[in-house]
């Protein structure tokens, strides 16, 4: 159990977390939530391809299903916001975006008019519908739960923050990973589903946008950007945040107080002044 005193200290929180040799879900959700001040829950996403699989998460997991088919985006707002554990089947999908991209459908002329409204033309439309990653044939079903709930090897983490906080946690992913630059990816009408798609398919971590529809239907609030992980990313990133922390003495996302990060470290400067002009 962590001394609720150290979250008031970065570095002390961080060597208290390197004692560990293992982060558990739990700490990892902890580390996002106390470090990078992310607002939601990351949500650990499974796709089912074998009976087996599910018949475990039916028998381990309180979980729920929806009502009637929803968008897959809809199921990670849920479980990111509250908490809920979710399992569906193609039955439960209604998004033909996802549908798509999850293999539960194949390619035709619905998908083509679904992207007129952003392309040139109905040729282009074609094109760029193929550059999406798709799942392999055969998924059965997948579950969206919150990370800290999980009880299985996720495949992939969605994560949902502002942009300064995917920031700093892309910075995390190069020096973790040695890689840089760091590649984002961007495809239309599918943020949240091919995100997650593209991750699993490629293993390799992803920002991306929401959707154009994402804020009028509810599924976020105030802009904030997708960041999707391999699992398997997730605790090597997080392990290097706390010895940074520990070898600079303080996160690189400051914990100063102020409401936005980036014009306090001006604000003793002498030319940050505004004066009201005299009509």
């Amino acid at each position: 159990m962590i001394d609720t005193a150290l979250l008031l200290d970065d570095k002390k929180f961080a060597e208290e977390m390197l004692k560990k040799d293992k982060l558990s879900n739990a700490d990892m959700v902890f580390i996002l939530r106390n470090i990078y001040k992310f607002k939601y829950y990351p949500v650990a996403v499974k796709f089912f391809y074998k009976d087996e699989e599910i018949e475990e998460f039916k028998k381990n997991n309180d979980y729920e299903t929806a009502l009637r088919p929803l968008t897959f985006c809809h199921y990670v707002a849920a479980s990111r916001q509250e908490g809920h554990i979710l399992f569906a089947e193609k039955d439960k999908l209604g998004c033909s975006n996802a549908k798509f991209v999850f293999g539960w459908k194949e390619f035709n002329d619905s998908e083509i008019k679904g992207h007129l409204k952003y392309t040139k033309n109905k040729d282009q439309a074609i094109r760029f519908v193929k550059t999406k990653k798709r799942l392999e044939p055969g998924l059965k079903a997948f579950a969206t739960v919150p990370l800290h709930k999980a009880n299985f090897q996720p495949d992939v983490i969605h994560m949902v923050c502002d942009v300064l906080q995917s920031y700093h946690l892309g910075n995390d992913w190069d020096a973790a990973f040695d890689t840089h630059p760091f590649e984002m990816i961007m495809t239309m009408n599918s943020s949240v589903c091919h995100g997650c798609v593209y991750t699993y398919v490629t293993q390799k971590p992803n920002i991306t946008q929401m959707c154009s529809g994402s804020y009028t239907s509810g599924k976020t609030e105030q802009g904030e950007i997708n960041f999707i992980m391999p699992y398997s990313h997730l605790e090597p990133t997080l392990k290097w945040t706390l010895e940074r922390i520990v070898r600079d003495g303080g996160a690189s996302y400051p914990r100063t107080g102020h409401t936005y990060p980036g014009y306090d470290v001006c604000k003793l400067c002498p030319f940050l002044i505004f004066k009201k002009e005299k009509k």
